[in-house]
């Protein structure tokens, strides 16, 4: 299920980790020119598997690290995050028709040369095997884990249906066991929460799996918008170095983001911005600690 995302404070104190710590489709739009944790698959292609990606260290007490934007003074960059959402009881309505995909948008970003990260459930990845792939042998993008039920790992998350405790570290490793179906080669160990709601409970319980939490510091509001031009302004106003930007690559709940990208890629370059992946910002918060 699509949801409108706003930004959720976990109970705990994350500042003590030094750094600000706290959804797509292959090629075909006509006129678009083509250009890690247990879990995480071994190459499908027999390509070589490249070094391990930077993750933050645990939290106070062991909790899975949350990451929520880069460095402000290392350089003007900016992340795009792309969640490819699409919950595990909505086989139907994609049976029936609805997209939740964007094939579109995916163009667009290579048109433009653009590098993003895609949180994408696992769902997705089974309904869209061949997008998926595609996404995850581009080196222009990388794919992370947005769950494979975008379920909750929190109570009252928008009205999502809940994962019990004793089940959240299996749906997260379903996932990755959907992107190596999909043939997706090298998922990163990075896991965005449904809804973006999490608690002490759910970076306690997913510690074990070995990824980095990836939250935002800018919300486009393109979930449910139909007009691009206010998106493109929310972002554009909200973006500052080391800004990570969440966005939605589902056709049928988020119409107006391929539009938007169209005023946002152009204008944030002109002033000077420059586009790079999660695990870039990642690499340089590490560092910057």
């Amino acid at each position: 299920m699509m949801i409108p995302v706003r930004r959720i404070v976990a109970s705990c104190a994350l500042g003590a980790l030094g750094v600000t710590l706290a959804a797509c489709g292959t090629s075909g739009a006509p006129g678009t020119p083509k250009p890690a944790p247990p879990g995480p698959p071994a190459s499908a292609s027999g390509s070589a598997v490249p070094s391990r990606p930077p993750t933050l260290a645990p939290g106070p007490g062991g909790l899975t690290p949350v990451f929520t934007n880069g460095p402000r003074a290392r350089g003007r960059t900016v992340a795009l995050t792309f969640d490819a959402d699409m919950t595990a009881d909505q086989g139907p309505r994609a049976a029936g028709g609805e997209h939740f995909d964007n094939p579109r948008l995916i163009n667009t970003l290579r048109a433009f040369k653009v590098p993003a990260t895609v949180f994408m459930t696992g769902r997705w990845a089974d309904q869209y095997p061949a997008e998926a792939r595609a996404i995850g042998r581009d080196p222009l993008f990388e794919v992370a884990n947005h769950s494979y039920s975008h379920y909750a790992f929190t109570k009252d998350c928008y009205g999502l249906p809940t994962v019990p405790e004793d089940g959240m570290r299996a749906d997260v490793e379903k996932a990755y066991a959907a992107f190596k179906r999909a043939g997706v080669p090298h998922p990163m160990p990075y896991f965005r929460f449904p809804g973006g709601c999490y608690d002490q409970q759910a970076l306690r319980t997913l510690s074990a799996v070995g990824v980095t939490a990836v939250q935002w510091d800018v919300v486009s509001g393109d979930a449910f918008a139909t007009d691009s031009d206010a998106v493109a302004r929310q972002v554009l106003e909200g973006v500052k170095p080391g800004a990570v930007v969440v966005m939605h690559c589902t056709r049928s709940a988020a119409p107006a983001t391929e539009r938007a990208l169209r005023t946002i890629v152009p204008e944030l370059r002109k002033k000077g911005f420059r586009f790079v992946k999660v695990s870039d910002l990642i690499g340089a918060a590490d560092q910057h600690r």
